[in-house]
């Protein structure tokens, strides 16, 4: 006796929606480093949503009055991936989207690139400290004390000799990169705390300024409830 097989009409394969991204940040006001994160994001053109976590958390607060050990806001998680350090997070878009410029182009401005972003990632502690990131805050006449105007100093130098050498009027030539993101906080504080800027500096705190990006942040910033952490209402250290 035969049996009749029945041929199954194989199915089209289903198209799988990509995987969303989210980036968890702690503050727009005081967070400098979801700054960086969520303009990294930004220049990656990857779509992401941005999940805001309370700064009531023991571990974000922690974060935002200096006082952690280890970083873990801004934190990407996108396929399978949990990154909360923002050099990786930028390594890992820039393997994911090379198509989106994160790096530049040129081997030896790459390898300027990823210095001077090391630099800003590891180091600056003074700056940090005694002039932390508030976008509410407007102090004229601010003092900054030698530690911090070290940094600075170091800072505007690396400016210069990028603006100079690539031609502006972002770091590494006519579009901006990650090192964009990584040193806008300082061109916010620089006018949180009035700190005077020669005029390569200043034509540069302008590009920042102007970037539609950094001004999306400010407008959210000012939007977002003000956080209970008084303790970030300190004097700048001696």
């Amino acid at each position: 006796m035969s049996e009749t097989r029945r041929r199954r009409t194989p199915r089209p394969p289903q198209a799988s929606e990509p995987p969303q991204a989210v980036l968890r940040i702690s503050s727009r006001n005081y967070s400098s480093w979801s700054l960086r994160g969520w303009l990294i994001l930004r220049l990656s053109g990857l779509p992401f949503d941005t999940e805001l976590v309370s700064p009531e958390d023991p571990a974000t607060r922690a974060e935002l009055l200096l006082q952690s050990s280890s970083i873990l806001l801004p934190c990407l998680l996108h396929d399978g991936a949990e990154l909360w350090d923002t050099l990786a997070i930028a390594e890992y878009l820039n393997e994911l989207r090379p198509e989106a410029g994160l790096l530049p182009e040129e081997r030896l401005a790459r390898a300027r690139c990823r210095s001077i972003c090391g630099e800003m990632h590891a180091g600056f502690h003074a700056l940090r400290s005694s002039l932390p990131m508030n976008l509410r805050a407007q102090v004229p006449g601010f003092t900054v004390w030698s530690a911090a105007r070290a940094d600075l100093e170091r800072i505007f130098s690396l400016w210069r000799d990028c603006l100079g050498h690539w031609g502006g009027p972002w770091l590494f030539g006519e579009r901006p990169c990650l090192a964009d993101a990584m040193y806008a906080p300082v061109v916010l504080r620089c006018r949180s705390y009035d700190v005077a800027l020669d005029a390569a500096c200043e034509a540069y705190a302008q590009t920042i300024l102007g970037w539609p990006e950094v001004q999306e942040w400010i407008a959210a910033a000012r939007q977002e409830p003000e956080a209970r952490i008084t303790e970030l209402e300190f004097d700048a250290e001696f």
